[in-house]
């Protein structure tokens, strides 16, 4: 009785915290969009001030498990990505991860929100190119 309990207690923290950390994944996307849009003109004081608070608040994070998924040039997984879109590109092999639209996180290993990616796709070939003759 006293182990179910305590498994339950345990069950319990783990949702309080995954919600928690569902709110603050956007304050995290929000430094980075900042980092990245900062203009080239912008105070080095302003940018270290907000680089500093993201890396203060993903370690955070990882102290409590939370890891980031970034799956830049991977295959496309739909367990923890989530196509946007998909794109024709011959460069690279079908089911490719070409872009991250936002980044995914795993709180100690168990999905909390799916990376936003765009998927490559083989191109489209022209008809003529697949021997298909169009009707008069």
């Amino acid at each position: 009785m006293r182990r179910r309990a305590e498994q339950e207690a345990e069950k319990a923290r783990k949702f309080a915290l995954e919600k928690f950390v569902k709110e603050l994944l956007p304050v995290v996307d929000s430094l980075e969009k900042a980092l990245e849009t900062m203009e080239e003109g912008a105070s080095e004081v302003h940018r270290e001030g907000v680089s500093m608070t993201l890396k203060m608040q993903l370690d955070v994070l990882n102290k409590f498990g939370v890891e980031s998924i970034e799956p830049h040039g991977e295959p496309f997984d739909p367990q923890v990505h989530e196509a946007m879109t998909m794109v024709p590109n011959p460069d690279l092999d079908p089911n490719t991860v070409m872009d991250v639209m936002q980044k995914g996180y795993l709180l100690n290993g168990r999905l909390v929100r799916p990376a936003m990616v765009v998927v490559s796709q083989k191109p489209i070939e022209p008809l003529a190119a697949q021997g298909v003759k169009k009707s008069p």
